[in-house]
């Protein structure tokens, strides 16, 4: 059963609107997320302590209390519901296989620690890993302040391709592309069946504990999903993507009940025929990149996804509903909304979408 959100009385209601867009219908609207800080604080902020930046992200408690501030500072309207997922940074999951990560103000990266082929085989999963046994431990400081107040989603996992140019390092993955294929190939497989049964380990311990799913992307359902990627992909050509690595996206998308691609900036885009023909893919996030216009300058891109039969993850400025509205479906989209001042704003919007048909 999943667990109530308890200063959102329609909470059953959002989530349904998001579980239908995954199926590309609309039950009354297509779902609306607004956040907009409240005017004044309604919980106090946690003093941050620590010696170094290290210790202030590896502090569960810590960051459970600071996620409880950030949901109880703002103001959940449309279709957003409150969510915190638990953070070690976006390549946590080669950390699992032995990668030490550093930590900077807002990010964390991995070290390579697979310099040569010939150890392939010291890369191996560990459940005694220092950064496993953390994200455990974040995850249950999360679900335990979190009751009633906020869901606890899955972690940025960022595996594939992904996890092997943080083993081996971009430039030497690179290379490896050309001399040495057939390893890459074995080693994504092996990871992959590790990433799935690492999903799955985690999609049971939140639904038992009766969240919904979520996780960085916005999207709060009650469906089996995430978000494929592979940032790698921009560095190589369509014909090395689909022999090499699309099968594990098209692996991910077969295991969850839902997926959101999340294809990353323009350099990506050359992938996007391949994505689109995944059957069971669901929709694509297309991040467009700072400097790189608006949404209403990808018209191309949303409309080509939505012909294919895909949904879209769209985030607009309140300014651009007028170019949504006159140029895309209502099906099959889950919208963003930034730029809002106030209730009454929001309100406004979310009415405007309610009467788009």
């Amino acid at each position: 059963m999943t667990m109530p959100i308890e200063l959102i009385p329609d909470w059953q209601m959002r989530l349904a609107r998001q579980d239908a867009f995954w199926d590309r219908t609309v039950l009354d609207r297509p779902p609306v997320h607004i956040v907009i800080p409240k005017s004044e604080a309604a919980h106090p902020w946690p003093e941050p302590r620590h010696a170094t930046l290290r210790d202030r992200w590896l502090d569960s408690s810590y960051q459970a209390e600071r996620a409880l501030a950030g949901v109880m500072n703002c103001d959940y309207l449309g279709d957003a519901l409150p969510q915190a997922y638990p953070n070690l940074g976006p390549e946590v999951f080669s950390a699992f296989f032995g990668c030490e990560l550093e930590y900077g103000e807002d990010t964390a990266w991995s070290t390579p620690i697979l310099h040569d082929w010939s150890h392939v085989d010291q890369i191996r999963f560990s459940g005694e890993s220092f950064y496993w046994q953390k994200l455990l431990e974040m995850t249950d400081a999360l679900l335990e302040r979190g009751r009633g107040r906020f869901y606890t989603g899955l972690t940025d996992f960022h595996p594939g391709a992904d996890a092997i140019a943080a083993l081996r390092d971009p430039l030497q993955l690179n290379y490896d592309m050309v001399d040495s294929l057939d390893k890459v190939k074995a080693l994504l497989a092996y990871i992959t069946d590790i990433y799935l049964e690492v999903y799955d380990f985690f999609y049971r311990k939140l639904t038992e504990a009766g969240q919904a799913i979520s996780t960085w992307a916005g999207i709060v359902s009650t469906r089996m999903w995430l978000v494929p990627s592979n940032d790698f992909s921009c560095m190589i050509s369509p014909q090395q993507f689909n022999e090499v690595f699309l099968e594990s996206v098209a692996a991910e998308c077969r295991h969850y009940e839902a997926s959101l691609y999340h294809l990353d900036g323009p350099a990506a885009l050359k992938h996007l025929d391949s994505l689109l023909a995944i059957p069971q893919l669901s929709a694509i996030q297309w991040v467009y990149g700072a400097g790189n216009g608006r949404a209403s300058d990808w018209t191309h891109v949303y409309q080509k996804v939505q012909r294919a039969g895909k949904g879209v993850q769209v985030h607009v400025g309140v300014e651009e509903l007028d170019w949504l509205i006159a140029n895309l479906r209502p099906e099959g989209l889950w919208l963003g909304v930034s730029g809002i001042r106030d209730r009454a704003q929001a309100e406004a919007v979310v009415g405007r979408i309610a009467r788009w048909r």
